[in-house]
């Protein structure tokens, strides 16, 4: 057994996610956190609400609360949309917390103490109209870089470019609209991050099986133009980590808080620790995941995330651990994925485009949404969602290959030999080639599994639901009936322990449609299977069973229709 510790991107406090953000990082990584577990590792499964910074404020001051208020009610909004999607994290923590901004000041100390920040006076955009400095996500206007011309202040999203807010063309406030912007000196610390490029291209030259996406992205901000740039790590605003040192404020940086990309990955950290301490457990407890002189140099940690975060995970976040120069973990693989675009054009959280996760689970359950975003990934390129594809693989896959399965193997055992597995005979031919197609699938669902190779998997996993079907139909044990019984119920008694072999192994991407296959089996045995034929033994003869509800049923032509009109426009 391993121990492996998980992360997922923190999704901001700013609203409900869509479903491209889904699939950026939480998804997945609860596909792989559930496979491990199924597995037999240790796992620790992390995320949390990402609180800090200008999108906090700015979704506040739109709907009139407390900033703090805001933040607690979103909290609680993304907690159950993520237990709605079941997300089965461990810990789902805030930023906000005590304990990341102890450990968020602590690290901005141990920098400082090793020459790792530096005090920079800077020129800032100032709003006459607000009565404020307006870093980050305050400022619109055009990026320089690709023309776009509701480009955010740090970053662009239309072409992913990281900004300074002074790079826009034609800026304006983000408050107000204000256009009567002035450039005025501000002073703030900044992360001496071009002191620890060369020992970050190392580790990165370390990491041989990431990805191509994640490594090229990382080395084209370490080499292209002036490499590895200083960041400042500072704001002027009044949300957010206050800056000090212990318990006092830093000199000189009296009434600013920390960059939110400095707080927000640390929160891994500290959300571990939250874990620790809602559980009534002890310092060593959480360490033992984060610290390698205290047992994490034997874990496995693994991020999933948007490609547009790849640099804060390949790039700063490293800079803040190495440069502490104390033993923390640092990630051994990054799982990082393109974009999910919509029906023609993109998903866009602050322009309300696309399908949300709350107006997701209104429509259909979690499982349906699962299985296509996780079957149609993004991981090589840009994939797009649109309603025939959704349509056509929730009907054919889910319900004709998988439901379909389930349905016929469970009524005609009912019907013939009641409600109890029947007893059956040893393995024939068709039995025997059934293995011998099911064994090298499983086998390769494993390694893809591991690979965390999702597409690969799920194409894998839906190949494993088809051989049960041909296999049923070509042994027609309705037919066979009519003339061996003893036959047909081995055929069924095989096909009943096909369907929990099929609920074990499709539980990390369907985990609501497999419980209710083991509920309908009566079987709480959910061992990873080995050998074959043991694994289809499970069940015994006599054992008792019932028919499942539908497990999916199929989306009409009337309610794709609808769903594609409703969902054409801007979120309302």
């Amino acid at each position: 057994m391993s121990r492996i510790l998980i992360t997922s991107a923190l999704p901001y406090i700013n609203g409900i996610k869509h479903l491209g953000n889904l699939v950026g990082s939480q998804l997945p990584a609860d596909l792989f956190a559930r496979f491990c577990r199924a597995r037999g590792h240790e796992v620790m499964f992390i995320c949390a609400t990402d609180e800090h910074g200008t999108p906090a404020e700015l979704a506040a001051a739109k709907t009139g609360e407390d900033v703090a208020a805001y933040c607690e009610r979103m909290h609680r909004v993304q907690a159950e949309l993520a237990h709605g999607f079941r997300l089965s994290f461990d810990h789902y923590g805030r930023s906000s917390s005590e304990r990341n901004k102890r450990l968020t000041q602590h690290f901005a100390e141990k920098l400082a103490e090793n020459g790792f920040i530096e005090e920079v006076t800077e020129r800032q955009v100032y709003s006459r109209a607000d009565g404020r400095f307006l870093p980050d996500r305050y400022i619109e206007g055009t990026c320089p870089n690709c023309g776009y011309d509701r480009a955010r202040g740090d970053q662009c999203e239309n072409c992913t470019k990281q900004l300074d807010p002074t790079d826009l063309i034609d800026p304006r406030s983000a408050i107000s609209g204000s256009t009567e912007l002035e450039v005025r000196e501000t002073r703030h610390l900044y992360l001496r991050q071009s002191l620890l490029k060369d020992e970050i291209d190392a580790w990165i030259d370390s990491q041989q099986d990431w990805p191509v996406l994640t490594t090229s992205i990382a080395k084209k901000w370490l080499h292209d133009g002036d490499g590895l740039q200083d960041r400042g790590i500072t704001r002027d605003l009044s949300w957010g980590v206050p800056v000090k040192k212990g318990d006092a404020p830093w000199p000189g940086m009296e009434g600013k808080v920390f960059y939110v990309w400095f707080d927000a990955p640390i929160e891994y950290i500290g959300a571990t620790a939250e874990w620790a301490d809602a559980h009534g457990l002890d310092e060593a407890a959480w360490r033992r995941w984060w610290r390698t002189d205290e047992g994490a140099a034997d874990v496995r940690y693994v991020q999933f995330m948007g490609k547009d975060n790849v640099p804060f995970h390949t790039l700063s976040f490293p800079a803040t651990l190495m440069g502490s120069r104390e033993p923390w973990k640092l990630v051994d693989y990054i799982k990082s994925f393109n974009y999910l675009n919509y029906d023609g054009g993109q998903f866009s959280t602050s322009q309300g485009r696309g399908v949300f996760m709350d107006q997701a689970l209104e429509i259909l359950p979690a499982d349906y949404w699962r299985w296509w975003l996780l079957s149609h990934a993004p991981e090589n390129s840009d994939s797009e969602f649109t309603w025939e594809n959704f349509q056509a693989s929730v009907n054919k896959d889910l319900a004709d290959v998988l439901g379909n399965f389930v349905s016929r193997v469970t009524k005609f055992g009912r019907a013939r030999f009641g409600e109890a597995v029947p007893e059956g005979g040893d393995f024939g031919p068709a039995e025997e080639a059934l293995l011998a197609a099911l064994t090298p699938r499983l086998r390769a669902y494993e390694a893809h599994m591991e690979a965390m190779e999702i597409r690969k998997a799920a194409y894998e996993l839906r190949a494993i639901w088809a051989e049960g079907n041909e296999y049923l139909q070509a042994a027609a044990p309705w037919a066979v009936f009519k003339t061996d019984p003893a036959g047909a119920a081995a055929i069924i008694r095989l096909s009943l322990n096909l369907i929990r072999l099929y609920a074990v192994l499709s539980q990390p991407f369907i985990p609501d449609a497999s419980a209710a296959m083991m509920e309908s089996l009566n079987c709480d045995d959910w061992r990873w299977p080995g050998a074959l034929p043991d694994a289809l033994s499970t069940l015994p003869a006599g054992h008792a069973f019932v028919v499942p509800e539908v497990l999916f049923r199929k989306i009409t032509d009337d309610e794709r229709e609808a769903w594609q009109a409703r969902f054409a426009g801007l979120r309302s």
